[in-house]
């Protein structure tokens, strides 16, 4: 069965380079242009990703993505042509699994959607590894993390962070040695942007009911993990 992609864009150029590519690649496209058509969409037929514009006519696509994480751990990711690190951190915050800045390659998109996909289990790729009681697994050929028995739903970003640390327990990484191992030298990084995704790795691992911090602080040092399972 065909993999259902909402996109939700108010330019028609955008859209149609998007909906080609996609549509080339095997995925089903819904388009929308607005707020109100994408939250109809989702709770007509649920997709399984969405594709969401930040800037539209009658609001914003994090509007929907608040509406959704409300009852709904569907991927996301946020177009937009707000590059500052504020707007990508929050859209990260809310929820996101990715932010693609325009102008872009479609074909990236394309490539972003098939890898969270992926990493949610959605699309290809053998079995995620079973890990037992409090414990995490690093799943390298797949891409995936296992915690509690169950995939995470990772963003790229927050997939490399927890990755990095988990490939040299209980080593301390300063912030910025994990901006260069994790973000490869994005423009307009900073502590901040580090620390906003260990929360964010944090919550994700709480959820899944790993109670113990296992993401240690060191004060004006950086951060670690410890040796689970």
């Amino acid at each position: 069965m065909r993999k259902r992609i909402l996109l939700l864009e108010d330019e028609q150029a955008i859209a149609d380079t998007l909906i080609y590519a996609l549509q080339s690649e095997g995925f089903e496209v819904r388009h929308v242009r607005l707020v109100g058509e994408a939250l109809k969409a989702w709770e007509d037929e649920p997709p399984d990703l969405a594709v969401l514009d930040v800037g539209l006519p009658d609001g914003s696509g994090l509007d929907v993505c608040r509406a959704i994480r409300k009852t709904s751990e569907l991927p996301i990711i946020f177009l937009s042509a707000r590059h500052e690190e504020i707007d990508r951190v929050l859209g990260l915050e809310l929820g996101a699994d990715d932010y693609v800045v325009k102008p872009f390659s479609p074909r990236e998109v394309v490539a972003r959607v098939r890898a969270i996909l992926r990493r949610s289990g959605s699309i290809g790729g053998p079995p995620a590894p079973v890990p037992g009681p409090d414990a995490l697994v690093l799943d390298e050929a797949a891409q995936r993390i296992a915690c509690m028995g169950s995939v995470l739903a990772l963003t790229r970003y927050e997939f490399q962070l927890l990755a990095t640390l988990m490939r040299r327990p209980e080593r301390i990484f300063s912030r910025s040695e994990l901006m260069d191992l994790v973000w490869g030298g994005a423009a307009d990084t900073s502590d901040r942007t580090v620390d906003a995704h260990v929360k964010l790795v944090r919550a994700k691992l709480r959820d899944r009911g790993l109670r113990e911090d296992v993401i240690q602080t060191h004060r004006n040092m950086g951060y670690s993990i410890r040796r689970t399972g």
